[in-house]
């Protein structure tokens, strides 16, 4: 079969269509950043859209993924509402400070003006790449879902707690965040991207069951309306979830996205392989991305990343044989790569290399 471009081989996938190979993208966002100028620092990559968006543009050029997703980090929103975010000159930000000290806090949050702070910082910066890149490969915007941001905002372990304690404080706040996460939306709307990524990180085994999950995020109010938005505004709904235990009924059979992201554990038992994920019958629902271990790109050798990427290439081929399916998965890490100084961009490039080598699809 002939070369398909970037957006013609994603496009196949989706569809279950005959591809060339399988479509990859090692998830290298703030990475990107040091092919900037001769490397920039993370704070000044977070807080400039040109900047944001010139190093996806760069990424695009050195290594020739077949996606471009918009990702910052995960303290977007929860430092525009107010939270205290540790901003380091090279390493991702976190909050370092929450605002939720009591239980009356949850209802003192309001949506702040997504033109500005870092919201206004992503939204311009998308629609700088998109631009660019758009007619190249699939662009993407990303986004945090509600009950993520919650957490962010007013910490994990208060959330959590305070969700069997004080449940209707809970879902005010979670109001708030998903309609910020509205305005969210509508803003990606016009900046050209072709699909919005959801991080729905809490649909995780090792955190809530079902019913809770359903509870404070899978319910319509939450994430089904946010979902049906995403498709309303003109945009394809994708999920990236690096859970251990994710929730793959929920997040793909019910959420229905058409794209989702997963990482996989090997040590913790239930952890769901890319075999066990296509044999189950998930990638029959939509394009199934992940697996490979993101400390790789640090920590591996070209040849051991080439080695774990050809195999994996080889499982998921097997894999999809045997469903029927074609080139239905995305070769990629199961979170970001590593947006450290000291990440290799020869094992981002080799990730690349191996997927076109050893990901080719015979029909």
């Amino acid at each position: 079969m002939a070369e398909m471009s970037h957006i013609e081989r994603v496009m196949a996938a989706i569809t279950n269509a005959k591809g060339d190979r399988l479509s990859t993208y090692p998830i290298a966002c703030g990475v990107n950043r040091n092919l900037v100028n001769g490397g920039i620092t993370y704070r000044d990559w977070a807080h400039n859209s040109k900047l944001f968006a010139q190093a996806f543009i760069e990424g695009q050029k050195a290594y020739g993924f077949d996606y471009a997703i918009g990702l910052m980090d995960l303290s977007v929103m929860a430092g525009d509402l107010g939270a205290g975010v540790r901003m380091d000159e090279q390493n991702t930000p976190f909050v370092d400070k929450p605002v939720v000290k009591s239980v009356e806090d949850y209802e003192k949050f309001k949506v702040p003006d997504i033109k500005k702070g870092r919201s206004g910082v992503i939204l311009e910066g998308t629609k700088l790449f998109c631009d660019v890149l758009k007619t190249q490969v699939i662009t993407a915007g990303f986004l945090e879902g509600p009950l993520l941001a919650l957490t962010q905002v007013a910490g994990a372990e208060r959330v959590f707690m305070d969700m069997f304690t004080n449940p209707s404080a809970v879902h005010k706040a979670l109001a708030v965040m998903t309609a910020y996460d509205v305005e969210m939306v509508k803003g990606f709307a016009k900046t050209g991207c072709a699909g919005l990524c959801w991080d729905y990180l809490w649909g995780n085994y090792s955190c809530l069951g079902d019913k809770e999950y359903d509870e404070f995020e899978g319910q319509k109010k939450y994430a089904g309306d946010l979902n049906e938005l995403t498709t309303k505004e003109g945009m394809a709904f994708c999920i990236h979830n690096c859970a251990d235990l994710p929730h793959l009924d929920t997040q793909i059979k019910a959420f229905k996205p058409v794209i989702y992201s997963m990482a996989y554990y090997p040590l913790i038992p239930g952890s769901p392989s890319a075999k066990e994920t296509i044999e189950q019958g998930y990638a029959d629902n939509c394009l199934v991305g992940g697996q490979i271990d993101p400390q790789l790109f640090i920590r591996g050798s070209v040849e051991k990343i080439t080695q774990v990427t050809k195999d994996l290439c080889h499982e998921v081929k097997t894999a999809l044989c045997k469903r029927g399916l074609g080139s239905r998965y995305i070769i990629a890490s199961g979170c970001e790569v590593p947006p450290d100084v000291h990440t290799k961009k020869e094992n981002i490039k080799a990730v690349v290399d191996a997927t076109k080598k050893y990901g080719v699809v015979d029909w």
